[in-house]
Parts: C-alpha cells; sequence; structure tokens
C-alpha cells in the first residue's frame, strides 16, 4: 500500500499539533496518582522519594492517548556506582551494599510500593518482570507504567565526565539503567534548534511504525527507538523547506545511515547521548532500521 501525495500530507500534517489539554491533564492526574500513593504511604515517610513522568508522554512524542504513561519512583537514599552507561559488572554489584546500610533493598523497595499502590487502586498489576502497571480509568487517566528505581552513578574513571541516571532491578534477577532526564533534556533542546520539527517527526515515524505494524509489513518495534532514530537527523535536515520535505529528508539520510556500503550504525546514538543506539542488550538491531525505514519510504511514496 501506498499513499497518495494528498494522503501523505495530511498524515503528516496531524502530528504537528502539540499535545491537547485533555492529554495534558490525563497526564498530570496519573502523575497526581502516583505521587498520592507514595506520600500517603507511611513507610516511605522521610525518605525523600522523587517521583517523575519519563518517556513519550513526558517528551511529548505519545501518538495516542490511549498510550500508556510512564512514571518512575526513584529511591535516593541509595546510590549505585558502575563504570558502564549499561549497567553494572559483577565486581560492582558486590560492592554496592558497602555505600549504604539501611533496610531498602531492591527487593523490598518494590514490593513496599506494591503495596503503597494497591492502597489507591486495586486492580495494580506486579506480574510485570519492570513495572507496576495500572489500569486506566476511562475519561480520567491513562494506563501507567511505574517503576521503582535508584539513583545510579556512572564513574567512568580517566577524567571522563560522571552522569546520574537511574538503575531498575527486575524482578528476573538483572538491571537496568535508564537516562530519562539526560533524554528529555536533550530532546527540548533539539526540538527548540529545529523549530519543533524534532517531535512532529518523530510522533510522525511511531505513527507510521503503528500503521506498517498493522499491515503486516513490519514486526512491532519499541517507540523509543523511533524517537532514537529521528534525534540523529542533522538539525538542518529537519529544518529544511516543508513538513513533507524535512520528513523525507529525514528518511533518506537515516537510510544511507543504515546502507551497509557507506552507512555507519556504529556512530549512532540514544537521545541521552550517552549509550550507543546498537550495543549488547538493546531490543533492536541495524535489520529492525532498514525494514523499518525501506517500508516507511514506500508507504509514504517517497521518490
Amino acid at each position: 500500500m501506498q499513499l497518495s501525495p494528498e494522503q501523505r500530507a495530511a498524515k503528516l500534517a496531524r502530528w504537528t499539533n502539540p499535545p491537547s489539554k485533555a492529554e495534558e491533564e490525563r497526564l498530570e492526574r496519573a502523575l497526581r496518582m502516583v505521587t498520592h500513593a507514595v506520600q500517603q504511604h507511611p513507610p516511605f515517610a522521610d525518605l525523600g522519594l522523587s517521583v517523575e513522568a519519563k518517556g513519550s508522554w513526558a517528551n511529548n512524542t505519545n501518538v495516542s492517548s490511549d498510550s500508556d504513561v510512564d512514571i518512575k519512583v526513584e529511591f535516593t537514599q541509595r546510590t549505585y556506582q558502575g563504570s558502564s552507561a549499561s549497567g553494572m559488572n559483577y565486581w560492582e554489584l558486590a560492592l554496592s551494599p558497602n555505600s549504604y546500610r539501611g533496610p531498602w533493598t531492591p527487593e523490598a523497595f518494590r514490593q513496599e510500593l506494591g503495596v503503597a499502590l494497591k492502597a489507591v487502586s486495586s486492580a495494580v498489576d506486579g506480574t510485570h518482570n519492570v513495572a507496576f502497571y495500572v489500569p486506566d480509568v476511562p475519561g480520567s487517566r491513562p494506563s501507567t507504567d511505574v517503576v521503582p528505581c535508584f539513583t545510579y552513578l556512572r564513574q567512568p574513571g580517566w577524567n571522563r565526565p560522571a552522569a546520574q541516571g537511574t538503575v531498575v532491578f527486575t524482578k528476573d534477577g538483572k538491571h537496568i539503567v535508564n537516562w530519562s532526564h539526560q533524554q528529555l533534556i536533550n530532546g527540548r533542546e533539539k526540538n527548540k534548534r529545529t523549530n519543533h520539527r524534532y517531535k512532529f517527526a518523530v510522533r510522525a515515524l511511531k505513527a507510521i511504525e503503528n500503521d506498517l505494524v498493522q499491515l503486516g509489513e513490519i514486526e512491532y518495534l519499541p517507540s523509543y527507538f523511533m524517537e532514537c532514530l529521528i534525534y540523529n537527523v542533522p538539525d538542518p535536515v529537519l529544518t529544511s523547506g516543508s513538513l513533507d520535505t524535512a520528513f523525507e529528508g529525514a528518511l533518506a539520510h537515516l537510510r544511507q545511515q543504515f546502507s551497509f556500503w557507506w552507512g555507519n550504525t556504529d556512530a549512532l546514538i540514544e537521545p541521552n547521548e550517552i549509550k550507543k543506539l546498537f550495543q549488547s542488550g538493546q531490543k533492536w538491531e541495524p535489520a529492525n532500521a532498514r525494514e523499518l525505514l525501506d517500508a516507511a519510504w514506500h508507504y509514504l511514496n517517497y521518490g
């Protein structure tokens, strides 16, 4: 299936609109729900937990009011340290208790957060590996993924700058390091530099990926992957010409980056500018990007 130029223009124009007031209010309700759950839970008194939205809703790149809101609850009094942007090695994990003598282990914190959330919503699902899932309330707030996490400090050594993120200890015994604050700040700056074209292009590519999945053209990809791809498009490409021209240029640039002959996928980064886009542990590979970009190019009838 290919869109006509008129259909393509209408589809792209849809994603230039900022989130509606109703969408912003739904996000605020979800954030207030989690904040209230944490503040009214006696075992969390005086812990100074940080509750913040992250992901596509916080970054204004969500493509549907029905998509989940991601909210992190960060335990800031216990800090984990590692030399890698992706996580801690065996020895770093083994030494981590030395800097904290309190009772709050990752397991204890996850369990208690589940109790706090169930006090405000009896439908909380705690079976997921990473986050607690709180179902939506129609007409009020969207479904919400609540992530328990700890402060993570990257100390790379050799006079390289440190960076502060968060680490999530999953139920299967692994851990995931996130850099949501850096993602948020860098995304806002790129959006300003490109006259708001950056977030338009992210929403457009996410919407197109949704279409292609529904058409059976490609397999589902995490929405964050589309944000990562567009972040690697140079600012002048995104600000060039009309919206249609800019998005065509963005796809053309990315397709070149994934060319077998002259592409350089090793140079691509995540919006946090700390992690490379392709490294071990990621949920995607260069082949996924090639398939997506080629299918999007054909679907939009470019070239």
